[in-house]
C-alpha cells in the first residue's frame, strides 16, 4: 500500500502538466454498472491557474524514451520515476470513485519500449474498467503518437474522448526542442479518428446497435512560450486543426519552467505566462463561438495579442467604423461583436426588442458590462454620438475604470 501511495504521488504529479482534461461531451449512459457520464459532462473543480482537478489525472508512468526538452518526463531529467500496472489504475479509480473522490479518469502516459507497447497497456485499462468493472464514468484517454490504428479503433470504443498532444505549435519548434517527434505523427492518428467518427456516425443511421465510438470527440494541447511562435502563428495552427480534424477543443498550456540547463529554454521564472495563455482561449472561443474569423483577431500585421485588454475590445478598438451599432436594429452577430455583450445577454436583446424599443435602463438590466458596452451602440435614448470619441480615449477611460475598480479610486470622466 505505502508503495502504491509514493507511485500515485509521483504520477498524479507528472500528470498536472497536462491541461487538456475536459470532460463535457459525453452521452453514455449507465446501463446497470457503476457511474454515469451524462450528455453535459460531469462535475469537475479548477486550481488557481485553470487546470482541472476533477478527475482522476494519472500518467500509467512516467518512464519515456524521448527526451523533449520542454518536458518534465524526458529520459535525461534526473527525477523519480515510477510505472502503474494495469490493476493498479482500475483499482485505484474504482476506490476513488466509490469514496466520492473523483468523478472521472484522465489517463495518460510517457512513451515506454515503444508506442504500441504502452498503447496496449492503456487498453487493457480502459477494457478492463468497462467489461469488468462495468464502469460506465468518464474516461478521457491520451493516444500515443504512433501507435497503431488498430489499438486506436478499439480503444475508442471505450473511452468518452480522446487526445493527443500536438506538443508544440509549429513542425519548427518541435524540431528545436524535441526533434525525435514530428507533427504528422500527431496528424496521422487525429485524421485517423476523425474518419472513424464519420464512419460510426452514417453506420448509426442504418444500424440501430452501432458501437458507441468516442462520444466526446477528440482535441489536442500546445505548450505556449517554449518556442518563439507569435500568437497569429499558434491561432492559425489551432484553426487549421479544428477545420481539418474536427476538434472539440485546442488547449494552450503556458510552459512551466522546470529544472533545464538546455539554453534553448526561455528562462522565466517560476510561473507560467498565464495572462497570455488566457487570452489565446479568449480569441479561440471568439473564433469558435462568436463568428470571428482569424484575420480579423490575428494577423500578418497584428501578430501577436494586447494583454492588458481582450481580444474582442483589441478588435473593436481597431475597427471604428463598425461602430457604435444600433442596439435596436442590428442582427444577432453584431450584436456579439459588441465589448462587454456576450450571446445570452445578445439573445436577451433580440427577444426583448419584439415588445418595443429598448432604452439604456432596459439594457443595463440584461447582464452586460454596461461600462464598457456603451461606447459602442446606441439605445433609443442615446444621446452621445460615438464619432465625437476618438477609441484611444476609449481604451484609456475602460483601463482607468478597471484600475478604479480594484482601488476604489473615483472614475474620470470620458467626457
Amino acid at each position: 500500500m505505502e508503495r502504491l501511495e509514493e507511485k500515485l504521488k509521483i504520477l498524479a504529479d507528472a500528470a498536472k502538466y497536462d491541461v487538456s482534461c475536459s470532460s463535457s461531451g459525453s452521452k453514455r449512459q449507465n446501463t446497470g454498472g457503476i457511474g454515469d457520464a451524462s450528455y453535459s459532462g460531469i462535475c469537475h473543480t479548477y486550481t488557481e491557474d485553470g487546470r482541472c482537478v476533477s478527475l482522476l489525472k494519472l500518467l500509467l508512468t512516467n518512464h519515456c524514451i524521448y527526451d523533449c526538452a520542454f518536458c518534465v518526463s524526458r529520459r535525461s531529467n534526473d527525477v523519480q520515476r515510477a510505472a502503474f500496472t494495469v490493476e493498479e489504475v482500475v483499482s485505484l479509480t474504482m476506490n476513488f470513485y466509490r469514496r466520492n473522490y473523483i468523478e472521472g479518469l484522465f489517463l495518460s502516459s510517457g512513451i515506454f519500449k515503444s508506442a504500441d507497447y504502452t498503447m496496449e497497456r492503456l487498453l487493457r485499462i480502459v477494457k478492463k474498467l468497462r467489461t469488468e468493472e462495468r464502469y460506465n464514468g468518464y474516461i478521457h484517454l491520451k493516444t500515443i503518437p504512433g501507435a497503431s490504428e488498430e489499438l486506436i479503433q478499439e480503444a475508442g470504443l471505450y473511452v468518452d474522448r480522446m487526445s493527443i498532444n500536438l506538443e508544440l505549435p509549429t513542425d519548427a519548434g518541435l524540431q528545436l526542442m524535441a526533434p525525435e517527434k514530428n507533427h504528422e505523427s500527431v496528424k496521422k492518428p487525429l485524421a485517423f479518428v476523425n474518419n472513424k467518427l464519420k464512419q460510426y456516425k452514417e453506420e448509426k443511421k442504418l444500424i440501430k446497435h452501432t458501437p458507441t465510438f468516442v462520444p466526446a470527440g477528440q482535441s489536442t494541447q500546445m505548450v505556449i512560450g517554449a518556442t518563439a511562435e507569435s500568437d497569429y502563428e499558434i491561432m492559425q495552427v489551432a484553426d487549421n486543426f479544428y477545420t481539418n480534424y474536427n476538434l472539440k477543443r485546442v488547449y494552450y498550456s503556458g510552459y512551466i519552467p522546470i529544472s533545464n540547463t538546455n539554453s534553448l529554454l526561455p528562462q522565466i521564472g517560476t510561473k507560467p505566462p498565464l495572462v497570455r495563455e488566457n487570452r489565446l482561449y479568449q480569441t479561440d472561443w471568439l473564433m469558435r463561438f462568436y463568428g470571428f474569423k482569424i484575420q480579423e483577431v490575428l494577423n500578418p500585421d497584428f501578430q501577436h495579442l494586447e494583454l492588458e485588454i481582450d481580444p474582442k475590445l483589441s478588435w473593436a478598438l481597431r475597427n471604428p467604423q463598425f461602430f457604435p451599432i444600433d442596439i435596436n436594429k442590428a442582427d444577432y452577430w453584431m450584436i456579439i461583436r459588441v465589448p462587454g455583450i456576450g450571446r445570452q445577454s445578445a439573445m436577451k436583446i433580440i427577444q426583448a426588442r419584439k415588445f418595443g424599443k429598448l432604452h439604456e435602463y432596459q439594457i443595463k438590466k440584461m447582464g452586460i458590462a454596461y461600462n464598457r458596452a456603451k461606447h459602442f451602440m446606441i439605445c433609443t435614448d442615446s444621446v452621445i454620438p460615438l464619432g465625437s470619441i476618438k477609441m484611444e480615449n476609449i481604451r484609456k477611460h475602460i483601463l482607468k475604470g478597471s484600475v478604479c475598480k480594484n482601488t476604489a479610486t473615483p472614475q474620470l470622466s470620458l467626457f
